[in-house]
């Protein structure tokens, strides 16, 4: 599925710092090589854990795409006898959560592979859920009867996916603009098949070590209380110290296009589905906060966007019409998203290019500048409400390396923005002659 962020999920990369002057991130390194990001938050009785790894489908290799994603999955399907610990199949383990009140998960995104946990901190709960959870993090089954069983669905999910435009349409874009980066890799029925439960071991003996952890944590825990948990959440893997963790190999960058790419793919539906788009921009850019008010302009602000006034109100084309960046490790790709009738498709895909070559050309004006900016810097304080919330921004500044005060002068950055930025940030990262346009529906 090509590769996107939410709204949401973007605003929570970039909330306002009023929460966290009173909340001040800590930050320290374990002995073991491990990251610790923690905010104390002593209201109630509660934490929040986030221990991320740079094992994301970046890390796949290329045969066996979908390899983090299945990984993540069978980490919940049991652990096994260790060390006098009974093992316990995915029942058991599911029901040895629902005992303890507490919740732990994984999956795995682009760049990384995601642990969280969820617990009280009454009594001895926080200890025995991070004895389970450090079993699971670290002694998992990988049931090959599960595995068998779940590529079966995965399989079937596939194949019914491929009886949707929007899937179709979304697999072609992802391909067309990642080309061969990792980014652009499909899980396909033959890669799923190439996998193994020994692929999944490897993997995990692999890159899911302590010299590779970051722990993001918000909750009602001292400086003391968090490093003892940390120590518990990782004391069941392979112990090393962090100067002896030998660097990952780096992974490519996305390479940019070389021309304009045009796919028209028939398809029996009542919508045409729409991606225009190219890579983008790394989250690591100077250019961040420039092109998050350049979007919200143009088409991340809903019903006040450029692209919906053009496409939905002057013209009737579509009843949505969205575009976003989504800025990872690597370029993520600039995406212009629609649908709208067939016989319709050719003069939405022409609007929303001239649209955007205008647009990258001029720019927005000085009120539409304004207007974008009082509304990112005012929507924010809804996305602090909660130790959750609280935990994806200390998440997002650990694993991209951002500065621990960096929140706190997020609504400057964003108010300092010019035009002169927005149109220069607009020309370095968008070229509307090579962009990728892919239509899937009604006839070629």
């Amino acid at each position: 599925m090509f590769h996107k962020i939410a709204a949401v999920a973007l605003g929570l990369a970039m909330l306002p710092g009023l929460a966290f002057a009173r909340l001040p991130i800590q930050h320290w390194t374990l002995a073991n090589g491990a990251r610790i990001y923690l905010v104390e938050s002593p209201s109630i009785p509660m934490v929040d854990v986030a221990i991320d790894f740079d094992a994301g489908s970046r890390r796949n290799p290329p045969d066996k795409a979908g390899l983090a994603s299945v990984t993540a999955n069978l980490l919940s399907a049991g652990i096994r006898a260790q060390g006098g610990a009974p093992a316990l199949d995915e029942n058991q383990l599911s029901e040895a959560w629902a005992d303890l009140g507490a919740s732990f998960g994984v999956n795995a995104s682009a760049d990384r592979m995601s642990f969280s946990l969820r617990s009280l901190t009454l009594d001895d709960l926080l200890l025995r859920a991070a004895a389970l959870a450090a079993r699971q993090l670290a002694e998992p089954a990988f049931p090959a009867d599960v595995w068998q069983r779940d590529r079966e669905r995965l399989k079937a999910s596939l194949k019914e996916s491929m009886t949707r435009p929007a899937s179709v349409a979304g697999r072609i874009y992802t391909q067309a603009v990642y080309g061969s980066h990792p980014y652009g890799r499909q899980t396909t029925e033959a890669t799923l098949d190439a996998i193994t439960v020994d692929d999944m071991r490897a993997l995990h003996q692999a890159l899911i070590r302590p010299c590779r952890a970051s722990l993001s944590m918000v909750g009602a825990l001292s400086r003391a209380q968090a490093e003892q948990l940390a120590l518990a959440l990782l004391a069941r893997l392979d112990q090393d110290r962090g100067a002896a963790c030998v660097p990952l190999p780096p992974v490519a960058e996305v390479a940019p296009l070389t021309q304009a790419v045009e796919q028209w793919v028939p398809f029996s539906s009542a919508q045409a589905h729409v991606y225009i788009g190219q890579p983008g921009f790394k989250r690591s850019d100077p250019d961040f906060f420039a092109l998050l008010v350049a979007n919200h302009i143009l088409g991340g602000s809903g019903s006040s966007s450029k692209l919906y006034a053009e496409v939905r109100e002057k013209r009737g084309l579509s009843y949505s019409v969205s575009s976003q960046f989504s800025p990872g490790l690597h370029a993520g790709a600039f995406s212009v998203v629609l649908q709208t009738r067939p016989d319709q498709a050719r003069q939405a895909v022409q609007v929303v290019r001239e649209l955007l070559a205008r647009y990258v050309a001029e720019g927005p004006t000085e009120a539409e500048l304004k207007a974008a900016k009082d509304n990112l810097i005012g929507g924010f304080p809804l996305l602090t409400d909660s130790n959750r919330k609280l935990l994806g921004n200390v998440a997002n500044i650990a694993w991209n390396g951002l500065p621990l005060d960096y929140l706190d002068g997020w609504t400057r950055r964003v108010a300092s923005v010019t035009r002169e930025q927005v149109v220069a940030a607009l020309a370095r990262k968008l070229d509307p002659q090579k962009m990728v346009t892919v239509v899937v529906g009604g006839q070629p």
